[in-house]
C-alpha cells in the first residue's frame, strides 16, 4: 500500500481519545504558545506587506484574521495568519521535525473552528494528527533535508497542515491520501531565504496549501498516491537516493504522539532556535558571576556545526538577520540579560553598545570529529572578563528545546501576555489562555476566535510589555 493510503489510516483513525493527559496538556500549551506569538507577529512589517499585496484580491468569509481587526475567506486568513506566527520566529520546535511543527498547523485548526464550526476536541485530534505527520516524516527526511536546505517547516509543514485540515473536515481515508499527495505538490521552501520576511511567508504558504489541499480532496480532486515513494515523489526528488528511510515515518505513529514524546520545545527567545543554547549558556555566566558587559573582555561560542551555518552572520543588516546571528544575540544578550522582540525591530541591531559589544564576540562550530558533535543541540561559552579570569560554560540543551527541561511555568505565563496584553489588553488576554487552556471543554472552538475578533486592534500597535521593555536603555 502507498505511504499516503497508510497515513491516511492512521489519521482517520486517531481521535481525540487516543491522547494521553500528557499528550493533551502538552497539545494545549503548545497551541496557547502559537496564539500569543500569533497576535504578537500580527502586525510586523511582513504580514502588512503581504495585507497590502492581498488587497489585490480582496477576500471575504467567516475566518479571523488575527490582529487584523477583520474576517476573510479560509485559504486567506490562513495564509496571513501562518505568516503572523513565523514573524516573530518565537514559535515552537521539533527535535524530530527539525522545524517549527505548530505555526503551519494553528492557521488551519482557526480556520476550523471558524469555517467548519469545530469543537475543541475536534481542533486538538487535528492538532494532534497534524503535528504527528509532520514529525514523523520528519524522522524519515532529516537530517539530509535539512542539510540539503530545504525548509522543514514549510516542507513537512504543509502535508501537516493538510493532515490536520483532512481530519477537521472528516474525510475518509482515501480522501486524506489525496489530500497528502496533492500537498506533496505544494510543499517548498528554502532556506536561502532565512533572514528574510520570505522565512515567515514559508509559513502562511504552508498552511494555505495544506488547507487547500484538503479542500480540493473533499470535493473529488485527483492525485497520485504514490507520490512520497514514486521514483519522482517527495522523497526521491527532495532528498534523493539512499539519504531517507520512508519506514520511519509510519514506525510508532501515535504510540506515543510525537507531542508527548519527544514533545514540543518552546522558546524563551524570539530568535533562531540555534542562538538558544549559547545565549542560555552566557546568561548563566553572567548570572552567576555577577557580570555586565563592561567586565567582560572577551566571549568565545560554539554550537554543532549543523547549526552555525545559518547562524554564523557576524555583521546582520536587518532585524531579520539579527535573529539569524549568534554574534549579535549574544551581544545584545551580554547588554541587556535577555532577548526580546523589542530587540529584533527597527534599528535596533544598529545600537552602538551592541554593536561595540559584538567586536569582543568570536563564534564557530565544534570540529567534526569532537565528542560534542553527538549532540547537536549543545553548546559551549566561554567568558575572558577584563580582570583576567576565564570562565566556562557546556550545556545539553537550551531551556524550553524539550520537555524534560521545561520553561518555568512563570516565565511561559509572561511569554504570553507580553505577546498578547499589548494587542488584546490584559481582560482578553487573560481570558484567551483560559479558553486555550480549556479547550477540551469547548463546544465551539470559535470562541478563542470571537475573542481576538473582538479584542483586535487597528493594526497599528506594536508589541511593548515586559519584554520591549528591556530595550529602553538600548
Amino acid at each position: 500500500m502507498a505511504l499516503a493510503n497508510d497515513l491516511a489510516e492512521r489519521i482517520a483513525g486517531f481521535g481525540y481519545e487516543q491522547l494521553s493527559p500528557t499528550a493533551l496538556a502538552w497539545a494545549k500549551v503548545a497551541i496557547a504558545d502559537t496564539l500569543a506569538v500569533t497576535v504578537a507577529g500580527a502586525c510586523e512589517p511582513c504580514v502588512e506587506r503581504l495585507e497590502r499585496a492581498l488587497a489585490l484580491e480582496p477576500s471575504e468569509g467567516p475566518c479571523v484574521v488575527v490582529g487584523r481587526g477583520r474576517r476573510a475567506g479560509a485559504l486567506h486568513a490562513a495564509l496571513v495568519n501562518g505568516t503572523a506566527a513565523h514573524a516573530l520566529d518565537f514559535d515552537d520546535t521539533s527535535k524530530s521535525m527539525g522545524g517549527h511543527p505548530s505555526a503551519p498547523l494553528l492557521p488551519v485548526l482557526l480556520a476550523g473552528a471558524d469555517a467548519f464550526r469545530a469543537s475543541g476536541r475536534q481542533v486538538l485530534a487535528a492538532y494532534a494528527v497534524g503535528f504527528e505527520t509532520e514529525c514523523k516524516l520528519g524522522r524519515a527526511v532529516n537530517f539530509q533535508h535539512y542539510e540539503k536546505g530545504w525548509h522543514p517547516t514549510a516542507t513537512l509543514g504543509t502535508i501537516g497542515a493538510a493532515a490536520a485540515a483532512a481530519r477537521l473536515l472528516g474525510l475518509d481515508e482515501p480522501a486524506i491520501a489525496t489530500a497528502l499527495a496533492i500537498a506533496v505538490s505544494f510543499a517548498s521552501g528554502v532556506k536561502a531565504n532565512f533572514g528574510t520576511m520570505t522565512k515567515p511567508l514559508h509559513v502562511g504558504h504552508a498552511a494555505r496549501n495544506g488547507l487547500l489541499a484538503a479542500l480540493l480532496a473533499r470535493e473529488g480532486f485527483d492525485a497520485q498516491t504514490l507520490a512520497f515513494e514514486h521514483r519522482q515523489g517527495f522523497f526521491e526528488v527532495f532528498n534523493g537516493r539512499g539519504a531517507y528511510d520512508a519506514a520511519k515515518a509510519l514506525a510508532g505513529w501515535g504510540a506515543p504522539p510525537e507531542i508527548e514524546s519527544p514533545g514540543v520545545g518552546l522558546k524563551q527567545y524570539p530568535s533562531c532556535a540555534s542562538t538558544h543554547a549559547p545565549v542560555d549558556a552566557l546568561l548563566a555566566i553572567l548570572r552567576r558571576e555577577r557580570l555586565g558587559h563592561a567586565d567582560v573582555a572577551e566571549v568565545g561560542a560554539r554550537v554543532h556545526p549543523r547549526r552555525f551555518g545559518h547562524i554564523d552572520r557576524p555583521d546582520p543588516a536587518n532585524p531579520l538577520e539579527a535573529k539569524f546571528s549568534l554574534v549579535y544575540c549574544l551581544a545584545r544578550a551580554l547588554v541587556d540579560g535577555t532577548l526580546a522582540p523589542g530587540h529584533f525591530q527597527a534599528e535596533t541591531h544598529r545600537d552602538p553598545v551592541v554593536r561595540t559589544v559584538m567586536g569582543r564576540i568570536r563564534t564557530g562550530p565544534f570540529p567534526a570529529d569532537a565528542p560534542e558533535t553527538a549532540n547537536q543541540f549543545a553548546a559551549e561559552v566561554t567568558v575572558r572578563t577584563t580582570d583576567g579570569r576565564t570562565l566556562v560554560e557546556r550545556i545539553d540543551q537550551a531551556v524550553g528545546r524539550g520537555p524534560e527541561k521545561p520553561i518555568p511555568e512563570a516565565a511561559f505565563r509572561a511569554k504570553f501576555e507580553d505577546c498578547t496584553r499589548p494587542v488584546l489588553g490584559a481582560e482578553a488576554a487573560a481570558r484567551l489562555y483560559e479558553l486555550a487552556i480549556d479547550l477540551e471543554r469547548m463546544a465551539r472552538a470559535a470562541a478563542l476566535t470571537d475573542l481576538i475578533a473582538a479584542a483586535a486592534p487597528a493594526p497599528s500597535y506594536r508589541p511593548v510589555g515586559r519584554q520591549a521593555r528591556a530595550t529602553a536603555g538600548a
